[in-house]
């Protein structure tokens, strides 16, 4: 089988504006995706993660670094500032190195970000 680029979503929220609150949602998540999808951070080829406008005590690509993922490029970001979009958000794609299908992959939406995809906010 050929090995493909893919891309994993998935969101989350914070319980508040502080360091301790967004690397712990962040960790969640990312431990979730990587179960649910047998990520190994050597096939990892990068991890974007946004925050809502309202998250900014920290950067939530620390989590990844605390998880070992030390080689792996990082990227953080703000989401656009739209009009009754959800606060406190984290979203995460990462791109995998794999052979999995597309309707292989798992993506994953925790706490309050769980009706995103539902009510067509997610791209």
């Amino acid at each position: 089988m050929t090995v493909m680029c893919r891309g994993i979503r998935g969101a989350t929220t914070a319980g508040s504006n502080t360091k301790e609150e967004i690397l712990s949602a962040t960790t969640q998540l990312l431990e979730e995706l990587v179960k649910a999808n047998n990520v190994d951070s050597n096939d990892v080829a990068a991890l974007f993660l946004t925050t809502s406008p309202d998250l900014n005590a920290e950067f939530p690509a620390v989590a990844a670094r605390k998880m070992g993922w030390e080689l792996v490029p990082l990227l953080c970001g703000h989401e656009m500032t739209v009009p009754d979009s959800l606060g406190k958000c984290i979203r995460v794609l990462i791109l995998i190195n794999t052979e999995k299908r597309p309707d292989e992959i798992n993506h994953i939406y925790l706490r309050d970000a769980v009706n995103l995809r539902k009510r067509g906010f997610e791209c």
